[in-house]
């Protein structure tokens, strides 16, 4: 078959050998065949996969509300201890009526312990979320385990006394230490929320 004998007019298609009517029809099917991917089963196959990730998505989402479901009881209950703890440690936090005899109990404290005290400072409250934080700047001379007796004594007054910024140096050669620190106390009165506290509790 000679090729340049061929008339390659497509007006003239069925005059072509049948090698090349079928090499033709081929390569049209083809041509279609792909544009028919490229334009619609590319798409319907990103949709596809959009799919079965949002499918997995939504599987995993399920399965962890599923477990928060089954331990609901769980939380619930420890929530419940998680208020009565915090309104526990609220009833431990003094008045303002209260605040003056604990400024007071807080340096008696100290003197009971043998201590001297060269700096008692309260400051200004800082307003917390539902309380306010007292700090008190002290500064005490004594033995190490006079004020060993001092911190131990704060711990177990009656309301929430906490120590911070501790800094122990020697005083003197005969075993005097120096301890500079802040000691805060925390009084139920940060706003609205504190407000809030009080009426729930005066409800129970």
């Amino acid at each position: 078959m000679n090729l340049s004998e061929i008339n390659w007019d497509p007006n003239e298609a069925g005059t072509w050998p049948l090698p090349i009517k079928a090499a033709t029809i081929a390569i049209i099917c083809a041509l279609v065949f792909g544009a028919g991917i490229y334009y619609d089963t590319l798409d319907q196959l990103a949709v596809l996969d959009a799919s079965e990730k949002k499918e997995l998505e939504l599987k995993q989402s399920f399965e962890a509300k599923q477990k928060k479901s089954i331990n609901l009881q769980d939380y619930q209950d420890q929530l419940a201890q998680i208020e009565t703890e915090l309104e526990d440690m609220i009833r431990q936090m003094p008045t303002q009526e209260e605040v003056a005899s604990l400024l007071i109990d807080i340096s008696q404290t100290g003197l009971a312990s043998g201590l001297e005290f060269r700096l008692f400072k309260p400051g200004a409250p800082v307003r917390k979320d539902f309380y306010s934080e007292l700090p008190i700047s002290i500064e005490v001379i004594g033995k190490y385990e006079e004020l060993g007796l001092f911190v131990s004594g704060l711990a177990s007054l009656p309301r929430i006394v906490t120590v911070h910024d501790v800094n122990i140096i020697p005083e003197s050669k005969e075993g005097e230490m120096k301890m500079n620190a802040t000691v805060k106390t925390y009084n139920e009165g940060g706003g609205e929320e504190a407000a809030v506290a009080k009426k729930k509790r005066g409800q129970k």
